[in-house]
């Protein structure tokens, strides 16, 4: 079903939506006609989710807010418009639930924002010193596992935050992220707000739900665990806490050194007691607040929050699927790895593969399809796919049948094949390297080495050390570098290895050995090989590697793979994936992804 633009772009919009698109076209011709500075308009885009590029020019990049992943059929089709006619023919799924474009020229940008906004779509505050996209569980609602759903409790959350006062110039980003539960599959537990649904006791004997909120966690260079403001908090306290944790943000964090302004930097200024306090001395005033929003929000009371109930089949995280797929019909394989049941509700949920995070216009078009005719719910995982819920059992085959034709019907869709990345030096001025090529690299040597259906096992790959490719929560994790070798610049990697999330706690990985980048392939095939014949029945990646010596230890082991060859004897490994020339480390001002 082919959208009608023109009929978009005469849609009467919200005048919310409508005084952010008239802003952004008004101050753009101030900019362009040189009445704003560069540094001002700056700031400015990055409020709307525009930032430059590496490639520099009017080269943007455009991010799009996926509020907890969850999209329409029209929204899909609009992404699927955008990306062939304003981008490069796809866009990005990002370990945020956002949507990206690039390549994106700045003077297009107000009529994106006006479609975006037809359909109910933003830019607002995805990027810049803002409350970025409010993340939940992607199953939420589905799983077999969670003690609430937090899908409306995001969406309340998301809808509250936009254009929020507090929302805006802040000392930094500010990301919340949402669990149903301890599994942790909205990944809480590295966020500057993790919230866990979790149950207490009634002196009655029966259980209250509520959150546990979880604080000042955060990724990049020096990773922090987020911790516990309190032990539980009721339903209808937790927007107030949630805004009293931004306050205390806004009051306090570093307005001076961009490098240590996050809300993780004030654990180790003030210490987590003195923080906790004045987060909860901040809310307890905030009832004299206009903009006070206790109780239950209308939307969590329209919509509910009930659980979807346990059950036996594959688990939120990927844990419980098998060692290796032992089906051997296509379809088969695909329904044993990547179909979730929760039987209180009979939902029944399954993964679409999206290679890289990457999605064409077509298959943004199939998808939204597809939605239509099944009705389903469909929401972007963090790990960069698609998951796509309210099917029956008897709709399973077709809807493989419809994914494989568009490409998105491989078997374990979360699983080692399943590698996530950031874009890397294609387009960030941070990187170092080309993080998407290494990832199409391990891909191709998993499928050669016959690992590719591994499960229990996440590869993350980030082009350089702050973690936008989540490289620290990851089994097998990588951060680019520059290397030296023989007088020549070379692509190199860091590998890591033991991160992981789960039971309200986040380890992050330690240091294996560092490697050139055209041998961090080998180095997963090896690490996946062993772990694939050696754990035992049930067992995590996590413990086989405690068993096996460790990080320090697996590194010593491949130790062999941290040669450069002369660059005589094999020129590729100074040349960088997707390349042609020489390696050359080109890093720019970073403009919203870590400085």
């Amino acid at each position: 079903m082919a959208i009608d633009v023109r009929q978009l772009q005469a849609r009467d919009l919200s005048p919310e939506f409508e005084e952010d698109v008239v802003r952004f076209e008004t101050t753009l011709g101030q900019y362009l006609d040189g009445r704003i500075e560069e540094d001002v308009f700056r700031v400015f885009r990055l409020g709307f989710g525009v930032y430059g590029q590496r490639q520099g020019g009017r080269n943007q990049m455009l991010r799009v807010k996926i509020p907890y992943g969850r999209t329409t059929p029209e929204q899909l089709e609009v992404l699927g418009y955008i990306s062939e006619t304003y981008s490069r023919g796809w866009g990005h799924l990002t370990t945020r639930q956002n949507v990206q474009f690039h390549f994106v020229q700045l003077e297009e940008m107000p009529e994106i924002l006006r479609l975006l906004a037809s359909v109910g779509m933003t830019t607002r505050e995805a990027c810049g010193d803002t409350v970025r996209n409010v993340v939940g569980c992607h199953l939420a609602g589905a799983c077999p596992f969670e003690v609430l759903d937090i899908s409306a409790w995001a969406d309340a959350t998301a809808q509250y935050f936009l254009r929020h006062p507090y929302a805006q110039r802040l000392p930094r980003k500010f990301k919340i992220n949402f669990s149903g539960c301890a599994t942790d599959c909205g990944q809480a537990m590295f966020n500057d707000v993790g919230v866990v649904a979790v149950n207490r006791p009634r002196p009655d004997g029966t259980v209250e739900a509520g959150f546990r909120v979880f604080i000042a966690g955060g990724l990049g260079a020096n990773p922090h665990p987020a911790q516990a403001l309190e032990e539980f908090t009721a339903k209808e306290d937790l927007l107030p806490t949630l805004e009293a944790v931004l306050r205390t943000f806004d009051h306090y964090g570093n307005r001076d050194n961009k490098l240590r302004a996050r809300l993780k930097w004030l654990v180790d200024t003030m210490g987590i007691d003195e923080l906790r306090q004045r987060i909860i001395k901040e809310r307890k005033f905030l009832l004299a607040s206009r903009t006070w929003p206790g109780g239950i929000p209308e939307i969590v009371r329209e919509l509910g929050d009930a659980p979807a109930g346990g059950g036996t089949a594959v688990s939120a995280d990927g844990g419980g699927v098998p060692v290796k797929l032992l089906s051997r019909g296509k379809y088969e394989r695909w329904e044993e790895a990547n179909v979730v049941r929760g039987i209180a509700r009979g939902t029944v949920s399954a993964y679409a593969h999206a290679v890289l995070g990457d999605i064409t216009a077509d298959q943004f078009r199939a998808l939204a399809d597809i939605q239509r005719d099944f009705d389903l719910d469909v929401r972007i995982t963090n790990r960069q796919n698609f998951v796509l819920r309210d099917l029956t059992e008897g709709e399973l085959r077709g809807l493989f049948d419809r994914l494989d034709a568009i490409g998105m019907a491989e078997a374990g869709a979360e699983l080692a094949r399943d590698v996530v990345s950031c874009p890397g030096a294609d387009t960030c001025n941070l990187a170092v390297t080309q993080s998407r090529g290494l990832a199409s690299d391990i891909d191709r040597a998993l499928e050669e080495a016959g690992l590719a259906d591994v499960g229990g096992i996440k590869v993350n790959i980030s082009g350089c050390t702050n973690s936008c490719g989540q490289h620290h929560i990851s089994d097998i994790g990588f951060f680019g570098l520059e290397r030296r070798a023989h007088g020549r610049a070379a692509p190199g990697y860091q590998m890591l290895l033991g991160g992981h999330l789960g039971n309200m706690e986040v380890a992050f990985g330690q240091k294996a050995l560092k490697v050139p980048a055209k041998a961090a392939a080998e180095a997963v095939v090896r690490v996946v090989g062993r772990f694939a014949n050696e754990r035992e029945a049930g067992e995590v990646f996590a413990t086989w590697l405690e068993r096996s010596g460790g990080a320090s230890q697996i590194g010593k082991e491949l130790a062999d793979l941290d040669h450069f060859p002369t660059p005589e004897e094999a020129p590729d490994y100074y040349v960088d994936f997707d390349e042609t020339g020489p390696y050359v480390a080109e890093v720019g001002d970073g403009e919203c992804a870590a400085t």
